[in-house]
């Protein structure tokens, strides 16, 4: 069997591979795809595979987009961090769902569903989900409750400049340069923020285009960030990701 994985986290998508060979050894993973654009350009020039498993929140946009630019008919297996009693709106007659993080019992099952359904993936439960997840009011956090010694005090989104990780904490880091802890990790973040104004830059930076001072080519693979206010180390844009950086800023 062929398996493509679309998930924008690499540590997700390895443990997921892992379960998966676990499960059978003869499952072949043919790709993992962190992003919308990415995925649309690797199904329009491969043959499609016998299943996909699909995150809902990739780096570039949520997943739906994909099927506005290729027409598919893989089943599918959505990966998603949503409440269970969220799912249950749009667990019809699709293959099935996964919560993160994926269990390997949740993943047996999920394949066996998927060896008596064989390819009788619901374009119906796509539009149910995509109501759920994908609705165009989709609500984005505005404000954030943070935490000084012994005060509360909030933060609106537009006061943030950028969010970074350091050491397994999450900072958020305002324009006028305060630096404040937060619960929140950069993953959870990146679901929660609009994705007009946030981007996330690499595994240790999500940031606001409105913090972006210059942006410079750095050898011929990446785009170096000069942030405002400056941070700690040198932020950089991957090569991988410049493409939808770039798409990103010219929206």
């Amino acid at each position: 069997m062929n398996v493509i994985i679309i998930e924008d986290e690499d540590l997700t998508a390895d443990r997921l591979q892992s379960l998966l060979q676990k499960y059978d050894p003869d499952i072949n993973v043919l790709a993992q795809l962190p992003s919308v654009q990415d995925t649309v350009q690797w199904l329009r020039t491969h043959k499609e595979p016998d299943l996909i498993f699909m995150d809902i929140h990739l780096e570039d946009d949520l997943c739906f987009r994909i099927f506005e630019q290729v027409s598919l008919s893989v089943p599918v297996i959505f990966t998603t961090a949503f409440d269970e009693y969220m799912v249950k709106a749009f667990r019809v007659n699709s293959i099935d769902y996964l919560l993160k993080p994926v269990s390997f019992e949740g993943l047996s099952a999920a394949m066996q569903k998927y060896q008596s359904m064989k390819r009788q993936f619901s374009q119906t439960d796509l539009d149910a989900l995509r109501q759920v997840v994908g609705r165009p009011q989709q609500e984005f956090k505005n404000r954030f409750l943070i935490t000084v010694g012994t005060r509360l005090r909030t933060i609106e989104t537009s006061e943030v400049a950028y969010f970074y990780s350091e050491e397994k904490i999450t900072f958020l880091v305002t324009r006028d340069n305060q630096r404040l802890p937060i619960d929140y990790s950069l993953d959870k973040l990146t679901s929660m923020l609009n994705p007009a104004d946030f981007f996330r830059a690499n595994r240790q930076f999500l940031i606001a285009m409105s913090c972006i001072r210059n942006i410079h080519t750095y050898s011929s693979s990446k785009l170096k960030l000069e942030l405002q206010p400056d941070p700690r180390e040198e932020v950089f844009i991957s090569k991988e990701k410049v493409s939808t950086f770039k798409d990103w800023l010219d929206a």
